[in-house]
């Protein structure tokens, strides 16, 4: 079949290197896609988020399934226009998108079900949100309401800090993601990820993996859109994702089928978890990014399987078959991230690393320009192994990062120390 991945990130990377291995694709094309990923796949230049010239390209290119990465072509509706035009999707409506597109719409599907998740007030206007944080003090968490690229939350641990988060958000530090806010109860507890596959039916757990959001080692400075990951992830035992889907899950499933918008593709479930019981910290309708990274490597050939069932409606009949190993994704950014960044630094030693099942380095942020990689992002590497134990993903991560030569980037060097 011939398959087209919308994105151009490290996420998108992944998906495509996994799509790649299973004998069902035939041609693979990925818009816009990036340097690394036309080393695998064709790219094409495609306004993902203009609905009409997707339908038209996929129409030109005789396209038979289509798996959306990013949330905003899925918050603009890119699956909607498609399914109208007949085609086959992997990713949720307009609608149900709303999940990660408006926090204030997820603490209302949770209220309605009695998820657990975080105590919250909801904003339209500043003052308001400064009078929420004076009675109620710090910690606390000032989230902007839309989507703002995995930025757009603020953990204060000071009132004085809380204030200015809501004084940058109502000033349009993140936009009109940032229009109206939500303030959340601070969650005490270790934070994992938990992704299931939904397919307006049936739900189905895929995988669990850890993300590092702190630039710094020991999870110290600002939040980012990550700085690494690992799968599985120790602190979600396979009881407390049971607790998750039961008690989370499926229920806010179940509301959004109610309310006329199935859930249709992934999601990925942010849990708080302390003394063995999760909270809902957010949901995001897309794979986690550097998340997809460590579970694509882990599933392989069949995430293309898993995917199609979900799309078609047949998550009932479908496994999910795990290997018993591990994987780890190191990220490798701008100097200056996630802050001001230059482009266009050269990056040397690419075209030696390792390329298997057990290594791969996704490019997430990078250009071709006269025969050499060079950094076109923010986030610009991801270098993922895998390994029978998670000490071994690490080792083997960290070893191909050795052999990279960027001046112009830097990474963490703790990747996996919660669990190790």
């Amino acid at each position: 079949m011939n398959i087209l991945i919308l994105g151009g990130g490290g996420r998108e990377h992944a998906l495509a290197w996994a799509v790649m291995q299973n004998p069902k694709c035939d041609k693979l094309i990925v818009a816009p896609g990036n340097a690394g990923i036309a080393q695998i796949a064709e790219c094409a230049a495609l306004d993902i988020l203009n609905g009409a010239s997707v339908v038209n390209f996929c129409d030109e290119n005789a396209i038979d399934f289509i798996i959306v990465g990013p949330e905003a072509p899925l918050a603009a509706g890119i699956s909607d226009r498609l399914r109208e035009a007949g085609f086959m999707v992997f990713g949720p409506s307009q609608a149900a998108a709303q999940l990660e597109a408006s926090k204030a719409f997820t603490k209302e599907i949770c209220a309605a079900v009695g998820a657990p998740t975080a105590g919250y007030g909801h904003f339209t206007d500043a003052d308001a949100a400064r009078a929420h944080i004076r009675a109620h003090g710090a910690p606390i968490v000032v989230k902007a309401d839309g989507l703002a690229a995995g930025k757009g939350v603020i953990v204060a641990m000071s009132e004085a800090e809380a204030l200015a988060a809501v004084d940058d958000m109502f000033g349009g530090e993140f936009g009109a993601a940032g229009a109206e806010v939500v303030i959340e109860e601070f969650m005490e507890g270790e934070e994992a990820s938990f992704f299931v596959l939904c397919d307006g039916k049936d739900v189905l757990a895929i995988g669990t993996a850890q993300d590092h959001k702190r630039v710094g080692d020991g999870d110290t400075g600002p939040n980012t859109g990550g700085m690494g990951a690992y799968s599985p992830a120790p602190v979600l035992s396979d009881d407390i994702a049971a607790v998750a889907m039961e008690r989370i899950v499926k229920p806010c499933m179940a509301e959004m089928t109610r309310r006329g918008m199935p859930y249709q593709g992934v999601l990925y479930a942010g849990l708080m978890i302390k003394d063995g019981q999760p909270r809902l910290v957010e949901y995001n309708v897309r794979f986690g990014d550097p998340e997809c990274q460590v579970l694509m490597m882990r599933l392989g050939a069949q995430a293309l399987d898993l995917m199609l069932a979900c799309a078609e409606g047949k998550l009932a009949e479908a496994q999910v078959h795990w290997a018993d190993d591990h994987a780890l994704t190191v990220v490798m950014a701008a100097n200056g991230y996630p802050g001001d960044y230059a482009k266009g630094s050269v990056i040397s030693g690419l075209d030696t690393l390792p390329a298997d099942s057990f290594h791969m380095c996704f490019h997430a942020g990078t250009a071709r320009e006269k025969g050499q990689f060079v950094a076109n992002g923010g986030r610009v590497l991801n270098v993922t192994a895998r390994g029978s134990t998670l000490a071994e993903a690490q080792t083997r991560a960290y070893s191909m990062v050795d052999a990279i030569d960027w001046s112009g980037g830097f990474c963490r060097g703790d990747i996996g120390w919660r669990a190790l």
